[in-house]
C-alpha cells in the first residue's frame, strides 16, 4: 500500500493497480503529484531505515520533473547546472550512478530500456515488475500494472519453466493527445 497518498491525481499515480494508465492533461498539476512521490520516497526510506541523502533526493527531484524518462547525464546536467547557481562543487558521474542505483534498488525510479532512462516510480510498494506506455511524440512515459497481464507472463514464465526475476516491458505508441492532434 502506498506511504501516503498522492495530492493530485498524475499519470505515473493513475496505473498503479489494475486501472486503466492515464497520460498527464495539459496542465495537470505536475508539481503535486512530484511532491506526493517526493512524501512516499521519504517515507519509503525512513520504514527501510535508509538514507535520502541530498544528492538522492535532489536526483529522484530531477527524475520526478516531468513523466518523459531522463537519461543519466541529463539528470548530472541538471544536477551540476544546480551546483554552479548555488556556487557549490559540481558532480561526477559516479554520484549520479550511485545514486540512480540507490533509487532503483529501493523501488523508487525505473530503468526505460529502451531509452536508457530512468522516470519516477508512481508506486510505494518496492521493487516489482514494470510495463510502461511510452508515447513516441511527446516521450511521456505511463507505467501500468495489470494484474491479468502479470499473471498471463508469470504462467507462461511457469510453463516454460523459466525463472522469472524481473520484468520490464515497453510499449511504444501515440498518448491520446498526440495521436488526436
Amino acid at each position: 500500500s502506498r506511504a501516503s497518498e498522492p495530492l493530485a491525481p498524475c499519470a505515473m499515480d493513475a496505473g498503479v493497480s489494475d486501472s486503466l494508465p492515464v497520460f498527464p492533461e495539459p496542465g495537470h498539476d505536475h508539481g503535486a503529484c512530484a511532491a506526493a512521490a517526493l512524501a512516499r520516497a521519504e517515507a519509503r526510506c525512513a520504514e527501510r531505515g535508509a538514507r535520502l541523502t541530498p544528492i538522492r533526493r535532489q536526483v529522484l527531484e530531477i527524475v520526478w520533473e516531468s513523466h518523459a524518462p531522463l537519461g543519466a547525464y541529463d539528470i548530472l546536467t541538471r544536477v551540476n547546472a544546480a551546483a554552479r547557481r548555488k556556487g557549490a562543487r559540481e558532480k561526477a558521474p559516479p554520484a549520479v550512478y550511485r545514486a540512480l542505483k540507490f533509487l532503483l534498488d529501493h523501488g523508487l525510479v525505473h530503468r526505460v530500456e529502451s531509452r536508457s532512462a530512468y522516470v519516477g516510480c508512481g508506486a510505494s510498494g518496492g521493487p516489482h515488475a514494470a510495463w510502461f506506455f511510452i508515447c513516441e511524440r511527446c516521450e511521456n512515459a505511463v507505467e501500468i500494472d495489470d494484474g491479468r497481464i502479470g499473471g498471463a507472463l508469470r504462467e507462461s514464465a511457469r510453463r516454460a519453466g523459466f525463472a522469472l526475476e524481473s520484468s520490464v516491458v515497453e510499449l511504444l505508441g501515440r498518448c491520446p493527445r498526440c495521436r488526436d492532434g
